[in-house]
């Protein structure tokens, strides 16, 4: 939403897309799986007194229309794309398969997964937890508000600190709120590292994927097959 209230900012969406562009350039097969607070959120339309499980799905609605808005960010500037849909809603987009999506990957598109996992009292960082073991991802990068895992709030709090290198097991003990914890088990069982940087930064994703840009690491890397 950019600096707005609410909604999609097509200026935003547009410099996101370019830096998905880059890095597919780059020789990079990427999905993304995009989140829909700038319009809707379950967890606070449950807290004001609307049923959890409807205000969960109306969250996942909101992603397919982000999904749609980045898709066409993306193809605007020559990037091929398929947005596929934990929710089937053929008329717009293509429903979730897990073969299909990796063909499309294999053939130099970028794969928009939406409507999270399908089910309500799932957050979009499980959604994006699952989908990464699911394509088989040597990692997972998750562009935040800030440039990195901190102690606290670094927007509240000046003294937070800011760590490099994490362990799983130090996100679960310490109760970091970068992801649910279900999201940081999975990437755990499955080792698969989760790199959290700065989404406003200009250049930022190409930088954090060529290992050049201020991000926090949790878990390591896995090494190139051929090193």
């Amino acid at each position: 939403m950019g600096s707005q209230q609410y909604g999609i900012d097509i200026e935003t969406a547009d410099r996101i897309a370019k830096e998905v562009a880059e890095a597919v350039e780059a020789g990079v097969e990427m999905c993304l799986v995009i989140g829909g607070g700038n319009i809707f959120r379950g967890l606070s339309g449950a807290a004001k007194g609307m049923d959890r499980a409807a205000a969960d799905y109306m969250g996942m609605l909101a992603t397919v229309m982000n999904a749609l808005a980045m898709q066409t960010a993306l193809e605007q500037i020559g990037v091929q794309t398929r947005v596929q849909s934990a929710i089937p809603m053929t008329t717009v987009c293509e429903p979730y398969i897990r073969r299909r999506a990796t063909r499309h990957m294999e053939k130099g598109r970028v794969v928009i997964f939406a409507a999270g996992t399908g089910n309500p009292f799932f957050t979009t960082d499980t959604a994006a937890a699952l989908r990464a073991a699911e394509m088989g991802c040597d990692a997972l990068f998750k562009g935040t508000q800030v440039d990195g895992v901190y102690s606290d709030d670094p927007r509240t709090n000046p003294d937070a600190e800011r760590y490099e290198q994490l362990d799983y097991l130090d996100v679960l003990t310490r109760d970091l709120k970068v992801m649910d914890a279900s999201a940081v088990t999975l990437m755990r069982e499955n080792a698969i590292p989760i790199v959290v940087f700065n989404i406003h930064e200009q250049g930022g994703l190409a930088k954090v994927l060529s290992g050049q840009g201020v991000c926090t690491m949790i878990g390591k890397m896995k090494p190139p097959a051929d090193a």
